[in-house]
């Protein structure tokens, strides 16, 4: 159709069944909303979707309140949250709707139920409708009716000649549907779309109020009308917006396939210049334990480097050592203060050894284990450091952790357990159950933890089973102190032992996870505990080294 492509990069994987992990949203009837608190701008996280079955926004506006600048807030709520700014939010509006039309013919009760409510002989497909013919100038979708542009099926700049062309003289009206959309009061002829049909049919255009929202806004008018009077400039923010929205959750383009994948880098796909793989690791691990550091300093801080790592976008990671950065090195789950020491005496080594600090945070972690494990952790040299200009500070920080159940860490009270958090944060990392187990085990015995909490080993210098032995106990009993601490009791004397938090005790409440732990508890399954423990570990630490792969 004419449209400007900016590239593509070719790798996304195909699953067959529909994904259990991702929530939705707490309501459950389609176009409910309780998903806000006191403002339309308190959108619970992690959502963007206004509305329980919608993709955006509510194209009617907000709960079908046509208020362009009602709708506005909404966008831009929406589109921040998926790392959009103003301008690529109208190139991504105006380029979307230069071509084709909605679908709104007649009324909605002639929809048939969805795909996965279907009847069996409509054979995966749905809303079949029994209006009319049911498909061409009869479809009924979104309940929205008419094209934006005259020319629907041509790239141009149709739509923003259109918004300003009849800028004072659009008219609330609604569909045959019944959903509230806009039309101009006296279309000239040349700016009538082409019936769906027959083309020699001349119908109305339409704006939906999100649509109208791209000129009643202040700041998205600024942009509709820089593009408007500048089609070239138009044309380049829509592709490279559009290249983003297609491209956004496969990672850095070193995972891009196929020959056209553009050669620019673009700051949203995080990119890292490669570190040196040529120098001493052997000298720089000798560096390293003669630092002063103390194994949980050398773990925690690796650790708070490696876990940003999401598998659902394949962000985040040691790569980059990004955590030496705003917004990372602020993060109170980071302990800010324990890690600017931290980070200053491992900068000394990486600058006195050539190397790049990403590997030595890494490096410092795996030393931190061999010391207190007695056995070699393996390494891949080639983190390479990331410069503030090639970070999006804004972008990261969405990826602050709220919870990190490995280190005990909660910053609030949710409506989601920590335990919940917990296991998603595992199932970001790409980690099983025994790998999460195995983990949160051997971190808390190396001294990882918020507070004391958790922490049972009277040596964390040294990895060993005493976090499972202790917790599974049964001379203790637990009782809660708060939302998300309990005291455990010497059951004879009453006596406080220590203290433990719900993402401790669900591995001795949960039977699943309890017959994890009570295999890592025996007392002939110290090395198994010790291997699987740095398998889990350097598993995490690689989770964003896809050059090895």
């Amino acid at each position: 159709m004419g449209g400007p492509v900016f590239g593509f990069g070719g790798g996304r994987s195909d699953i067959w069944h529909p994904e259990e992990d991702i929530y939705w949203g707490a309501e459950d009837e389609w176009l409910g909303d309780n998903r806000y608190g006191d403002t339309r701008q308190d959108l619970q996280n992690p959502l963007a979707a206004v509305q329980m079955g919608l993709i955006y926004v509510n194209p009617q506006g907000p709960n079908a309140n046509p208020d362009p600048l009602l709708s506005a807030q909404d966008i831009r709520e929406t589109f921040s949250r998926m790392a959009m700014n103003d301008e690529e939010t109208v190139a991504l509006t105006a380029g979307g709707h230069t071509f084709g039309k909605a679908h709104g013919a007649g009324p909605e009760d002639h929809k048939g139920p969805e795909p996965e409510g279907a009847g069996l002989e409509e054979q995966g497909f749905g809303w079949t409708s029994d209006y009319g013919s049911g498909v061409g100038r009869d479809t009924i979708t979104s309940g929205i009716e008419g094209a934006w542009t005259p020319n629907p099926t041509e790239w141009d700049n149709g739509y923003f000649d259109m918004l300003f062309k009849y800028e004072d003289d659009w008219v609330l009206t609604k569909s045959p549907a019944g959903a509230h959309q806009w039309t101009p009061g006296n279309p000239d002829a040349e700016d009538m779309a082409p019936d769906p049909e027959d083309a020699s049919i001349k119908v109305p255009t339409m704006m939906t109020t999100a649509d109208m929202a791209m000129i009643r806004d202040p700041e998205y008018r600024k942009i509709s009308k820089r593009f408007h009077e500048n089609p070239d400039q138009f044309g380049d923010a829509f592709s490279r917006a559009w290249f983003k929205l297609l491209h956004r959750d496969m990672g850095p383009k070193v995972r891009y396939l196929g020959p056209d994948v553009p050669d620019e880098d673009l700051i949203w796909q995080d990119p890292v210049t490669p570190g040196s793989t040529n120098y001493d690791i052997g000298a720089v691990k000798e560096a390293i334990k003669n630092s002063g550091l103390s194994v949980t300093d050398m773990v925690e801080t690796a650790w708070a480097s490696a876990s940003t790592f999401r598998g659902s976008d394949m962000r985040g990671g040691a790569n980059g050592a990004r955590i030496r950065l705003s917004p990372q090195k602020d993060w109170e789950a980071n302990k800010p203060d324990q890690l600017g020491r931290v980070l200053s005496t491992l900068s000394d080594i990486a600058d006195s050894n050539g190397v790049s600090l990403a590997d030595v945070i890494v490096l410092a972690g795996n030393v931190g284990i061999e010391m207190a494990s007695g056995k070699e952790v393996p390494f891949h040299p080639g983190r390479g450091d990331a410069t503030e200009e090639q970070t999006d500070a804004a972008s990261f920080s969405v990826m602050e952790p709220l919870a990190d159940g490995f280190r005990n860490f909660l910053k609030t009270n949710y409506a989601v357990t920590p335990e919940e958090m917990m296991l998603d944060k595992a199932q970001l990392l790409g980690l099983t159950a025994p790998e999460m187990t195995v983990l949160v085990g051997g971190l808390r015995t190396l001294g990882v933890s918020s507070d004391d909490r958790g922490l049972f080993s009277n040596d964390s210098s040294n990895l060993s089973n005493d976090y499972f032995t202790t917790l599974l106990d049964m001379n203790v009993k637990w009782k809660p102190t708060g939302s998300n601490s309990y005291d455990g009791m010497d059951r004879t004397t009453g006596d406080v032992l220590r203290r433990a938090s719900r993402t401790d005790l669900v591995f001795g409440s949960n039977s699943q996870l309890r017959a994890i732990a009570e295999v890592y508890a025996q007392d002939d399954n110290q090395e198994k505990f010790k291997s699987d423990f740095i398998a889990a570990w350097t598993k995490v630490m690689n989770a964003d080294r896809f050059d090895l792969e």
